[in-house]
């Protein structure tokens, strides 16, 4: 049987802590000049991931 491979899209976005994982907020990458500065600000820093979300993004980060 082939080996399992890491979905590296995935493995870019989502980093493992001690308790799941954490990822990025969305909507911070570009055309921010639009954007409100209140609204930059609250997307700043991380989260977790939801517990609903959870099994799909260990299924495709399980060599991590």
């Amino acid at each position: 049987m082939s080996k399992l491979k890491t979905h590296s899209g995935a493995a870019k976005r989502f980093k493992k802590t001690a308790s799941g994982f954490k990822r990025k907020s969305a909507y911070k990458s570009h055309i921010l000049t639009k954007m409100t500065t209140k609204r930059k600000r609250q997307l700043r820093g991380t989260s977790a991931v939801h517990p609903a979300d959870l099994p799909a993004v260990k299924r495709m980060l399980r060599k991590i």
